[in-house]
């Protein structure tokens, strides 16, 4: 048995309602409604608690003695026959012994019990009391009386008139002793007495007492009563029931002398034992302290909580009854409903104990002297700790896209305070709020679970994708537990998962117009969580940048020059080139996710032929040659080299005669021809080896023969020397539209209308045609855009302006430095500049998606200090100005004038559309 600081607990923390300011004292009994209930059990008074009134409470209980209160502190409890079982919710029983002190006996047949139950709020202040009083009856006395309560025990015996024969046989319990001391407690009746221990100790009445025990008589009795564990009491093990046992003698003051009773009480510490469905109690049968000869038992009876039981209602319960050769059994099944359950979390995991206070009452019947023994044990039982790991029940439908888990089963002491999620701690509340349900769900039998729903798309999920279209989704939680009323924490972790093959791939598709590639990846399921590889590299921030990378929630979209990095060249003809981009799009588990092999045509002049008896032609490395460098071609005359070459490109310009150009004649025509090769070197040095492919242009020009010139011709002598006059005759000049900033290739009469998107660069040439004279310089006077072919039709808008570019633009006209080279004789005679693509609006509606380009040019003498025009081109760094327009010109800035001189030229470019003009504003 548990000592007596542990199981009495006289200043109880109960865990209820606050009664608030005290009260009127009530008295109280067993019909009483308001949370208090007196009864009397036999030799008992029992008085119940409820926790209702406990709650948020300390209980102190005192005893009333007439007009005196007297605390009961445990250890003045245990001696006076005072004890107290309480549950952790504050639910109380207290009982008294009707033997107790502080009670009023009336010639052992009735008895009054009075006590104070005083409850101290938060202050001190707050103080209720409640005053209980309750009178039983109790006649059916046995010769000898042992109680065994769980924190003292107990033995009272009648004191019977001394039977003189019966002194002669020696079986009188009472010696008479013929002279009476002078010592202290003769006036209690009672003068001292020897315990044996099983040595001898005596005590007159008073050391008895502070040494803990309780001594009286009453009308008829002798009551001697020990707490456990004292000096004088000792352990003995009866039938292998371990027992605390006292032996005494006590000498008191009778009416015929001074006479003496032997008292004695065993009460059992232990002799439980436990299966996972039942408690079973053994008591010996034959008590060895208390009994010496033969008996008979008369009476066995079976309570809980200190009432008997009679049989239907054990039946109810499903209790049993029974004895063996050596002991009496009391089997009680885990889980009655008389017990109670408790949740407990040692080393934080879930455990449960069941606690139920069964009481044995036994009366048997000495053979030697007739006396009967009434034997009666209040024993409180607490099965060892039992583990109840919570089930987890997962109910997730992964269609539903919805994690259900349920966790169970708990006792109603749990509570659920927070779940750790992937991404932090939230309590209930705040898991509610997040849209996360936690509920809570009872059952009858007094238990409970909890149950909690996260969608899959919720940001505490963890994804990944062990198969390319499908889709795990994970719920790491643990679960954070409280048990009530010791505030005990506890936690159980969850994991749950699901898959669903619920992935949409990206898809990519692509378009290609004269000069680009156009591509468009449409996102999947999983957004924009995936890489992409254009050609050969890893689309980085810089190549999206250089490629018009633009991005929303569904799509991105990237524009490609044919000629950019990361295409490759499948196939040169004499007019075209076929050029590809490959792009895939992957994961971080590098599976391809989705990829696009995109093959187009571009229009490509790769040979161009002069009358002057110039050929010039373009080579480019294609893919099936992929160790080629452009620098290393040559025409058949190997000394022939690029005048122009790069990592894709070569440009040759040679003349008909030169680098072993063949000439073969036609009925009309006759075509030169020539090859651009990749020549072995033996020798090892540079190239490519034999096992390579091979790589061949050729290149050819016709030229038609069958057309005569006549030439008349006389001859007279000349009577002068010769001397130059002054001439005059018309100079041309011609403006290209370049496809790039390079300004290497350039749109062709069939190329025309070029299609740009709105803000793309335009880069413009113009050139003086057919002149070699360094003397000579162009200049770009002014430079206007129409919606018509027209040069003279409205609206326009001034591009450059006497010169120079127009300060009034949104985006102003940048030119562009031109220097010597094989295709660029005298840098003078040509000028290059950019702008940005445009088109006309009136109240914000598009007037027409094409723009044309018309332009006046100066030709001037740089030998001339009277030619006015030659002040050279004015050239300043360009700025940009943010304009709400963004390149849509609204207005007419001026009326175009013409001009007669000979040294001005009108030029215009062909019609130039604009694309998507709606997603580009």
């Amino acid at each position: 048995m548990a000592t007596l600081e542990n199981i009495l607990l006289w200043n109880l923390m109960a865990a209820v309602i606050v009664l608030g300011q005290a009260r009127p004292n009530v008295k109280l009994n067993s019909q009483s409604s308001s949370g208090l209930r007196s009864e009397c059990a036999a030799n008992l008074m029992r008085l119940s608690l409820d926790e209702a009134l406990a709650v948020g409470n300390q209980l102190e209980v005192e005893a009333v003695n007439g007009t005196q209160h007297i605390v009961l502190t445990p250890s003045l409890a245990a001696q006076c026959g005072y004890s107290m079982e309480s549950d952790p919710w504050g639910n109380t029983r207290i009982y008294t012994s009707l033997m107790g002190c502080y009670v009023d006996n009336k010639d052992d047949t009735t008895f009054s019990v009075g006590l104070r139950l005083r409850m101290y709020g938060q202050s001190p202040s707050d103080v209720v009391s409640h005053d209980v009083t309750q009178t039983c009856s109790y006649t059916r006395w046995a010769s000898r009386e042992i109680l065994c309560d769980r924190n003292y025990m107990e033995v009272s015996n009648h004191l019977a008139t001394p039977d003189p024969q019966a002194e002669a046989k020696g079986q009188s319990q009472d010696v008479k002793v013929n002279t009476i001391p002078d010592a202290s407690g003769a006036e209690h009746g009672i003068w001292k007495m020897t315990f044996f221990t099983p040595e001898p100790v005596s005590m007159v009445l008073k050391e008895a007492e502070q040494a803990g025990y309780g001594a009286t008589t009453t009308s008829t009795r002798l009551v001697m009563r020990s707490p456990y564990n004292t000096a004088e009491t000792y352990s003995e093990d009866v039938a292998g029931v371990p027992m605390e046992v006292f032996r005494a003698s006590a000498y008191y003051k009778a009416p015929h002398g001074l006479s003496m009773v032997n008292l004695a009480a065993a009460c059992p510490t232990g002799g439980v034992l436990f299966t996972d469905d039942v408690i079973s109690w053994h008591v010996p049968r034959r008590v060895t302290p208390l009994v010496h000869g033969n008996f008979k038992i008369l009476e066995m009876h079976m309570g809980i909580n200190g009432q008997r039981l009679d049989k239907p209602q054990m039946a109810a319960q499903g209790y049993r009854l029974s004895t063996t050769d050596f002991h009496i059994v009391i089997e009680i099944p885990v889980g009655s409903p008389d017990g109670y359950y408790k949740s407990h979390a040692p080393d934080y995991q879930y455990h449960i104990t069941y606690i139920v206070e069964p009481m044995l009452e036994v009366l048997w019947r000495a053979d030697d002297t007739h006396d009967d023994t009434r034997y009666k044990v209040l024993f409180p039982i607490t099965t060892p700790l039992m583990p109840r790991p919570p089930h987890v029940q997962d109910n997730t439908v992964p269609e539903a896209r919805l994690f259900s888990v349920h966790l169970g089963t708990f006792l109603h002491d749990v509570v659920l305070r927070n779940i750790t999620f992937s991404t932090g701690v939230l309590t209930v509340e705040e898991c509610n709020a997040r849209g996360f349900t936690v509920q809570e769900h009872g059952f009858p039998n007094g238990t409970k679970s909890f149950s909690l729903q996260v969608p899959f798309d919720a940001d505490v999920v963890l994804k990944h994708n062990p198969e390319r279209l499908v889709t795990t989704y994970t719920l790491p939680l643990i679960f954070g537990f409280m048990i009530q009323p010791e505030e005990t924490p506890f936690a159980h972790p969850v994991d749950v998962q699901a898959s669903l093959q619920d992935v949409v791939l990206p898809t990519i598709t692509g378009t290609c117009d004269h000069n680009q590639f156009y591509i468009s990846v449409k996102f999947g399921s999983q957004g924009s969580n995936f890489q992409a590889m254009v050609g050969i590299r890893e689309l980085t921030p810089e190549m999206a940048e250089d490629y018009h990378f633009q991005e929303n929630s569904t799509h991105l979209s990237l524009i490609l020059p044919y000629t950019a990095q990361d295409t490759v060249f499948e196939l040169i003809t004499a007019y075209s080139v076929r050029a590809r981009v490959d792009m895939l799009v992957f994961d971080h588990n590098n599976w391809v996710l989705a990829d696009l092999y995109l093959s187009c045509n571009f229009p490509l002049m790769t040979t161009q032929c002069y009358p002057n008896g110039t050929m010039t032609a373009v080579a480019v490395k294609v893919e099936s040659v992929p160790n080629l460098e452009p620098s290393w071609l040559t025409l058949r005359d190997q000394s022939c080299k690029p005048v122009f070459s790069d990592s894709r490109f070569a440009y040759f310009s040679f003349s008909v005669d030169s680098c072993g150009t063949t000439r073969t004649f036609f009925d009309h025509y006759m075509m030169y021809e020539n090859e651009i090769s990749l020549y072995y070197n033996n020798k090892g040095a540079a190239y490519t080896s034999p096992v390579d492919p091979e790589y061949r242009q050729t290149i050819s020009c016709y030229y038609m023969v069958n057309k005569t010139q006549t030439v008349a011709f006389s001859a007279k002598q000349r009577s002068y020397e010769p001397t130059a006059e002054i001439g005059s005759g018309q100079l041309l000049a011609q403006m290209r539209l370049a496809q790039d900033s390079s300004y290497n290739l350039f749109y062709q009469a069939e190329d025309y209308p070029v299609q740009k998107y709105l803000r793309q660069p335009l880069y413009f040439e113009v050139e003086l045609m057919e002149s070699t004279d360094p003397h000579l310089e162009l200049i770009v006077e002014n430079c206007w855009a129409t919606l018509n072919e027209d040069q003279t039709s409205l609206p326009s808008w001034d591009i450059i302006v006497d010169g120079c570019e127009n300060r009034d633009d949104s985006y102003v006209t940048v030119f562009h430095p031109v220097v010597s080279s094989a295709r660029v004789l005298v840098p003078s005679h040509v000028k290059r500049f950019s702008m940005k693509m445009f088109t006309f609006t009136k109240d914000e509606e598009v007037l027409k998606d094409e723009i044309y380009v018309h332009c006046e040019a100066v030709i001037c003498d740089t030998n001339s200090q009277a030619d006015s025009s030659c002040r050279g081109q004015c050239v300043h760094l360009a700025g940009t100005a943010n304009s709400r327009h963004q390149g849509i010109k609204g207005g007419v800035k001026r009326e175009r004038r013409s001009t007669d001189s000979s040294l001005h030229r009108q030029i215009s470019s062909g019609p130039i559309h604009i694309l998507n003009t709606r997603s580009k504003l």
